[in-house]
Order: C-alpha cells, then structure tokens, then sequence
C-alpha cells in the first residue's frame, strides 16, 4: 500500500495533536479498501483544560456517526483517559452502563457517543491509536486455517486476538492478555475476523505501519495468486423481474425500498459462480457489517415470490434458534441479493443507505473470492454474528436512522421538470423522501438539481425510443417505478380554428397528449409491480373553461384528460391509481413570458399583480402551490378513488 502521508501537510499540526488526529484518519479513511461508510476507529491521548483550568489526560476517540473520510475536531469525544483505564479493569460491566459510564466521563458533554472500542483503545499505551478492517487481513481470517496462517505471516511482532465481541469484553479481555506483555516489542495486534490495530506515539509511523500491516497480507495474497476475482459480461437486465424483486422485498419490509443492481463485469462474475449459493451464505466479512447487510443474502431464482418467502423463513428461524426471550425479530428483508447472469442487488430505504451496502457488498465480494482461492471462505458461526445483529448498541444505532419520510423509499419519475410545475413537483417529491428522475427536453436538466437521489435525463417524449429509454434507465437504476407526474407540455401560440396551420395543431397534439399516452403506455409494467403506485396527470383548466385562440392546446388538454380517466378504469385492477390535475394561472411557468403576462392583463383591463391575484383568495398561485395539491399528506394523488378528476 502507498503511504498518502505528506511532511509539508503535516507539519502544520505539529503543536496541535488532535488536528494530526484529524489529518492521519483522513488518509485511512480515503481508502475504501481499509474503512468503510462509519467503520474504523482512531484516537489520540492528549492533555485537555477542564472547567476549573486543570490539565487533564484525555483519550479524544472517534465519535458514533462519523465517517473516518470526513471527520472533523468535533467528530472526535473527548473522555477522561483515567475512567476508561479503570473501567478495564472491572470484572463486568453492561453495554448500557459502559455508554453511560463513557459519557459522564466526557469533558463535553454535547461531543458524540465516543466508539464502543473506546475502553480498548484507552489501555493501548501509546499516543496514537488506528484502527480499520482491512479487506485482505480480514480476508485471510475469514479461511479455516486462519489463525496459524495469521501467525506466520506476522510472527510475534502482531498481538493476534480470537473473535470478541467488540466493546467492553473485548477490552477487558486484551487487559487481561497483555498485563505481562512489552507493548514496545508490537507492530500492532489483528483481531480475528474483525480487524487490525496499529499504534505509536507518533501518528505518521502509526499509520505507515497500519499500511505496512495491510500489505503483507496483499502480498501474500498475490504471491499465492489469489487476488483473482471472476468476471463475466451481464446478460440485458430483465427490468420486469427486477420491479417484482423490489415489490417482494418490499412488502418483507413494510415500506418501499430501492433496488440498486450492481450489473458490474465482477459483480455478474460473482453471481454466476457455480458455488454461489454456498459461499455467499457463509456470512459477512465482519460483523460489524451485519447491521447493513444482514447475515445473508437472497439467491434470487425466476420464482421471486418464492425467493422472498424462503428468505423470511430462513430469517425467522434464525431468530428462534437464537434469541433470548426478551428480543423482538426484527424486520425480515433481505439487504442484497445475489442475481446469477445478472449481478447483484442491494436494498435500502434511501438512495444513501443503498449505496453504503452496494459498496459492503462490493468489497465482500471480493474477499469471499480471495479466499476461496486460498483455500475457502468461512465466516463466523451464525451464533456470533446474530449477537452482534442484536447487541443493543447496534439497535440503538439503528433506531437513530428509523425516522422516515412519507415517500421515503419510492420511486417517481417527472416530466417537463426543468421549471415551474414539474420542478416543484421535483423538489417536493425529494424533500417527502423520494428518489426522483427528472426529464426534460431542456439539457440543463443535467445540472438543475445536486441532491443524489434526484436524476436529471435530457429527453425528447416525442421520441418513442428515448422515452423507452428513459423509463428503462429509471428501473435499471432503481429497480422499479412507484409515481409518475406527467407534466411536459408547451403552449403554442395563440391561433384561432380559421387560421390553425396543421403543425401548430399535430405538435401540440404530439407533445401534450401523444407523448403521455406513450409514457404512461412504457411506464404501465413497471407501475403494476410497484408499490402503491399514482400517476398524476397536469392538465389545464383550459379543459373545463377553454378560451377563443387556444384550440390546439386545450383539445390536448382535454383529450389528456379522457386518457387518464380511462387509464383509472383500465389500471385500477392493478391498484394504479390515476388523477388529473387542472391548474389555472400559475404564472411562475415557462409559458407565461412578461410580454403574454401584460397582453393577459391589458386583455381583461387589470395591473399584471391585479391579474395575477384574480381569484377569490387575492393570492398569487404558484408552482408549489400545485405540486403541494398533487402531493397532499404525502401522497402522489390528490383523492384517493380512481375516478375523481380534480378541477381547480
């Protein structure tokens, strides 16, 4: 591994101890093959002032809910490095008298929870302490003959620890094993199937060893070519069976969730192993992933109805061979899925959440291969990774990020987004918690909005095969499609019947009523597998009060409005529920230009602001106002039985 260190960095935080905390666990933490998404731990010992001046010994440890990649001063708790050396001591000591134990002992009380591997770190006896699960240590502790193999790759330069349960029994037990032992003569220490550990009082050496520590076992895994990982061209994605994947995992679950395929060469090479089924059952790469993984993964067949109740099974028999009458089971989906020909799947409430356990996934994968190619992979006994699954301190973790939005977890996809009502529409839907695709004929698109979880696509929906396309991505992507607001639309110029030239009329017609039914004709499998599925429609109220010079447009409208009122009678057998919306006056628009707002307003002999606000409530109608109706109580409909056509 090569040493990201830079002396001319560095040396700004020579006098500032804690800023080199910061620094160091920033290169650890930029490399995804030896932290991921949270995991990892670093601290310093340093001297910090208390409330009456005194000097005070201070372990600063990374904080819950910090990323090593990112973290900042504040990231880091401050604990009183005393406690934490007498609470090893103890003969026992519960997970929730450890954390409170831990936080009184804080000298800021508003710092995060400190890590649960803080007691460990505070009895390691030099300054700075690093700590990661490196893939390939954790590889190699993953074979059955892991232990011997770890002992002569490292001799007795490497304090090797057999699994513990992290937290204050794997201090207690480190305490214990070490009261005789010269930390001087130590490189680090390599705790099974969990991680390595790497110290020194100063922190480049401590991370250079880190690395030095994490390269003998690449080198070893090169030297015995096992670094060799299976690759195989995807077969094209079945997006049906992929939509009725989600559904079922979905309903496991409670709650819609997103189903990210990783269709990646490496990925498809995995699934298609011959022994897939057995290997990628044996459990995860550490436990420490559990939480976002669970044990196992779903083997996905053609019968996925079934695949997701076999998976419910296993799950819920795993609980009862394991529980302790006073645990509750948790809720049965699957995390990933192994999709032979096709790659693998990962599932989450949120496009954040997916992609973290895409990414535990990635890397799994890759140690599963390189230990086969050694000899075989052999995780933890099912017993110890279900501890970890239901220790308390990871369900309290859990129950920080159970808070969600009403939409969380479904899909959308909007049209004509670019501005005005589809983009509100946009904005709404990812602000209630959606992953949203937004699609205009306008490039800009690409650039409109910055948040993750929302898609720009250039897209002209004349254009039957782009619009195919867009559709098919959105799946692809996701894994299925829950809402559709079809809002793209234009507003020719105004033209009466005697003077209507036939291109005026057939591209009205193209983009504000053909371009719909084709959508929501692409849109309609996807749809039926997805969960509790609308589609809103954005009409006009040119549709019930037309008016001279509009024909083109409002015939559109209108006949956009008989679409969705048989699209609700054909498509509620289906549970897809479809309405229409018929805005007026919303003049934060595209089509309402200054000069159409004054010729408006001079036409009714009003102001501009007294046009705008002619209504019965004096206030102007917005954009949002709109996507907040098609929106209402969080839903992607405005009533809830298939027939109501809202008028405005």
């Amino acid at each position: 591994m090569e040493s990201l260190w830079q002396d001319k960095d560095a040396q700004h935080y020579l006098n500032d101890p804690l800023q080199m905390r910061v620094y160091s666990s920033r290169l650890l933490g930029q490399d995804a093959s030896l932290v991921l998404h949270g995991g990892g731990n670093t601290s310093v010992k340093a001297q910090a002032s208390n409330l009456f001046g005194d000097q005070e010994t201070v372990l600063y440890v990374k904080g819950s809910g910090w990323d090593l990649a990112s973290i900042e001063k504040a990231g880091f708790a401050p604990v009183r490095l005393n406690t934490l050396q007498r609470m090893a001591q103890l003969e026992q000591l519960s997970d929730t008298d450890m954390v409170n134990e831990q936080r009184a002992a804080m000298l800021n009380p508003n710092a995060p929870n400190p890590s649960v591997e803080a007691i460990l770190h505070a009895i390691i006896p030099f300054k700075y302490v690093d700590h990661t699960h490196a893939d390939a240590v954790v590889a190699l502790t993953n074979t059955p003959d892991s232990s011997d193999l770890i002992t002569e790759l490292y001799g007795k330069r490497v304090l090797i620890i057999p699994y513990i349960m992290p937290g204050f029994e794997l201090a207690r037990q480190v305490a214990k094993i070490t009261a005789e032992i010269d930390w001087s003569t130590l490189d680090g220490m390599i705790l099974m199937n969990h991680g390595v550990f790497s110290f020194s009082d100063d922190a480049k050496t401590s991370y250079e060893t880190m690395l030095k520590l994490v390269s003998i076992a690449e080198d070893y895994l090169q030297a015995q070519q096992a670094l060799r990982i299976a690759a195989q061209i995807p077969e094209v994605s079945n997006l049906q069976q992929l939509a009725d994947i989600r559904k079922a995992v979905s309903e496991l679950a409670g709650r819609p969730m997103l189903a990210c395929l990783d269709n990646s060469a490496q990925a498809c090479g995995f699934a298609s192993l011959p022994d897939v089924a057995k290997i990628a059952c044996q459990g995860p790469l550490t436990p420490d992933h559990v939480i976002r993984t669970k044990r196992i993964p779903m083997l996905v067949t053609p019968d996925t109805q079934a695949d997701a109740q076999a998976y419910q099974q296993n799950y819920q028999q795993y609980f009862q061979t394991y529980a302790s009458p006073d645990l509750s089971c948790l809720s049965p989906e699957p995390r990933w899925a192994v999709w032979p020909l096709q790659g693998t799947l990962s599932f989450g409430s949120s496009l954040k959440e997916t992609r973290i356990i895409g990414d535990i996934v990635s890397h799994t994968r890759k140690a599963i291969q390189w230990a086969e190619n050694l000899s075989s992979w052999q995780s933890l006994p099912a017993k110890d990774i279900f501890a970890m699954e239901y220790w308390e301190l990871e369900q309290a973790k859990l129950g920080k990020s159970n808070k969600r939005s009403s939409l969380q977890g479904k899909i959308a996809l909007v049209t004509g987004a670019a501005n005005g009502i589809g983009k509100a529409c946009v904005e709404a839907l990812q602000q209630n918690g959606a992953t949203v695709v937004a699609v205009d004929i306008n490039p800009v698109i690409k650039e409109t909005f910055k948040q993750p979880d929302i898609l720009g696509i250039a897209c002209d929906l004349t254009d039957s095969q782009a619009l195919q396309s867009v559709v098919d991505s959105t799946v692809s992507r996701f894994g299925g499609l829950d809402i559709l607001i079809s809002n793209a639309g234009t507003f020719p110029p105004s033209v009466k019947l005697a003077n209507m030239d036939e291109k005026t009329w057939q591209q009205s017609m193209a983009i504000n009523l053909t371009s719909h039914q084709q959508l929501l004709t692409a849109c309609q499998p996807y749809l039926k597998r997805g969960i509790d599925p609308a589609v809103v429609f954005i009409a006009s109220k040119n549709v019930p009060a037309p008016g001279p010079g509009a024909a083109a447009y409002s015939v559109a409208k209108a006949g956009m409005t008989q679409l969705a009122r048989i699209a609700a009678l054909e498509m509620g057998t289906d549970g897809i529920r479809v309405n229409v919306l018929h805005p007026n006056a919303v003049f934060d628009t595209a089509i309402w230009t200054d000069d159409i707002l004054a010729s408006r307003a001079a036409h009714y002999g009003l102001s501009v602001q007294a046009y705008k606000t002619n209504n019965l409530l004096h206030q102007e109608v917005t954009s949002k106002d709109v996507a907040g109706t098609g929106l209402r109580d969080g839903r992607a409909t405005v009533c809830k039985n298939n027939r109501g056509a809202i008028a405005d």
